[in-house]
């Protein structure tokens, strides 16, 4: 699986962005997508993963209520919508993927086995 992340950018704090992660092969269905963000200086975070059977959703404390992650299997396109953008929120976002992830394994990175290149959002005051 080969993933693309786009869609970061320059936005005003309490603005929005729209990521997108668009995926190859023929696998979209089967797999476990997630994001990552890391800041300057800092470790990558979990922010947002969607499961691959029912489409369950689970945000960072961060984000949730913020952020919505979301997949169009037509398109092999996974979503990060972002509203109410905060300064802290600056970082290159990553997403990644995996067909086999236990629940309790989303929040860790290294549960994942293929990953995008970052898209970088800078949030301004």
């Amino acid at each position: 699986v080969q993933l693309q992340a786009s869609g970061g950018g320059l936005v005003q704090a309490g603005g929005s962005l729209r990521l997108s992660c668009a995926a190859s092969g023929r696998t979209f269905s089967r797999q476990t997508f997630g994001w990552f963000r890391q800041a300057p200086g800092k470790e990558r975070e979990f922010v947002a993963a969607i499961r691959s059977n029912g489409g369950n959703t689970y945000y960072a404390d961060s984000v949730k209520g913020r952020f919505t992650i979301s997949k169009d299997s037509a398109k092999s396109t996974v979503y990060l919508l972002m509203n109410s953008l905060r300064l802290e929120d600056t970082a290159d976002y990553y997403c990644a993927a995996d067909p086999s992830i236990i629940l309790s394994a989303l929040w860790d990175s290294r549960s994942y086995s293929y990953w995008g290149q970052g898209t970088l959002v800078t949030v301004s005051s």
